[in-house]
């Protein structure tokens, strides 16, 4: 149900080792891969400043999955 109500919203993935992918939640499936949309990549909390697209993440490489709230 966590991940229904965030189709279409801006999260941020967290990676095993480290690395956190930003971008908006597109689709998953029962296995918790995920695919995402304008993605960018964010090393020690610093955008590395370039697209990724399209991208798939596979479930067993997932820490941990959160909305970002973006503040106006």
């Amino acid at each position: 149900p966590y991940l229904i109500e965030l189709i279409n919203r801006k999260i941020s993935i967290k990676l095993k080792w480290g690395i956190d992918y930003q971008g908006i939640l597109k689709s998953f499936d029962k296995y918790m891969n995920i695919h995402l949309d304008k993605t960018e990549e964010v090393i020690n909390g610093v955008k590395k400043g370039f697209q990724l697209g399209d991208v798939l993440i596979r479930c067993n490489n997932i820490l941990y999955i959160r909305e970002i709230v973006e503040e106006d």
